[in-house]
């Protein structure tokens, strides 16, 4: 079903009143959201990374359904600011996060975007590649406003008489991923834990999360699956995302088991079939999360050195 959906900018009704809203092309911060309502009833999957397209979303939303004049409930399916920058503009709404989610989520502030993005041109590469990355997008006078309610696990909710089911899977792409289940509409919202056409991103892991992860929206009843980047899926989606997550993880480890460095690994590894995918480039960042992990763990590296490692494999 899913793959005979456009993949255009704006809201897409994928199950009697549960929509998408996607942001062609998915790359850096062009997120998609999610709607689901009942009769007047609403919840909000995830919002945007500034408030100028929080607001234009909303908007649509409320053009197509009246359920959306007031959101009930918002759940921010990861602590990325792509996903959760907007949500001052749903004000009232109660906003649902994995516990995990919540406290990650002021790390890595609006003001401290802006900042960087201000202070681009003076970082050499990784500031070019920052601003290429994030410059379309408004960072000055957001508030970030965080949730205020959070779980752990699992957590059923009504959406009228819709059950939607919220499945704690990180950490993962970050510390509190969620997938968000509609089971009357047979649809499952995933955040980041799908990026499809797109290069996933691994800041956090272990990856075997993620690949459990995917195997579960394999396992799933459904037949929308909307991904947190990239056109709408079925769950060979999640295959595909778990296929290369294992693929990934076990050319790192022949590479680490070589004593080669992380970033050499990355230049190394030849990506083959995923090297068509947008931001083919996110192996830096990948092969540095998976060493890491195989040392058995140890200090992240500064995310602007990531940035650089990017950058350089880009211009190669």
């Amino acid at each position: 079903m899913a793959r005979s959906w456009q993949y255009r900018r704006g809201l897409h009704e994928i199950a009697a009143g549960t929509f998408a809203w996607l942001q062609p092309d998915g790359s850096w911060g062009w997120s998609n959201a999610g709607l689901v309502t009942d009769g007047p009833a609403s919840l909000l999957v995830d919002t945007l990374f500034d408030l100028r397209l929080t607001a234009a979303m909303l908007a649509e939303m409320r053009a197509a359904t009246r359920a959306a004049e007031r959101i009930d409930a918002l759940v921010n399916t990861h602590a990325n600011g792509d996903h959760c920058y907007g949500n001052s503009l749903v004000r009232g709404a109660e906003i649902i996060a994995s516990r995990a989610c919540a406290e990650e989520m002021g790390e890595v502030t609006p003001t401290r975007m802006a900042l960087l993005l201000e202070r681009a041109g003076e970082l050499g590469p990784a500031g070019e590649y920052f601003r290429r990355a994030f410059a379309a997008f408004e960072f000055a006078g957001i508030e970030l406003v965080l949730p205020t309610r959070t779980f752990a696990g699992e957590l059923l909710l009504r959406v009228g008489g819709k059950r939607v089911r919220l499945l704690e899977v990180g950490p993962a792409h970050t510390r509190g991923d969620v997938l968000v289940h509609s089971e009357d509409d047979r649809a499952v919202f995933t955040g980041d834990i799908l990026f499809i056409e797109g290069t996933p991103i691994l800041w956090q892991g272990p990856v075997g999360n993620w690949i459990r992860a995917c195997e579960r929206i394999e396992a799933m009843d459904v037949e929308v699956v909307v991904p947190g980047h990239g056109p709408l899926t079925d769950r060979s989606g999640a295959r595909t995302v778990r296929e290369y997550l294992v693929w990934l993880r076990d050319e790192a480890r022949a590479r680490f088991d070589a004593g080669l460095g992380a970033e050499e690994a990355a230049r190394d590894i030849d990506p083959g079939r995923f090297g068509r995918w947008r931001d083919s480039d996110r192996i830096a960042v990948n092969v540095d999360t998976l060493y890491r992990e195989f040392r058995g763990g140890g200090a992240p590296t500064p995310p602007l050195e990531l940035f650089r490692r990017m950058a350089s494999l880009r211009r190669t």
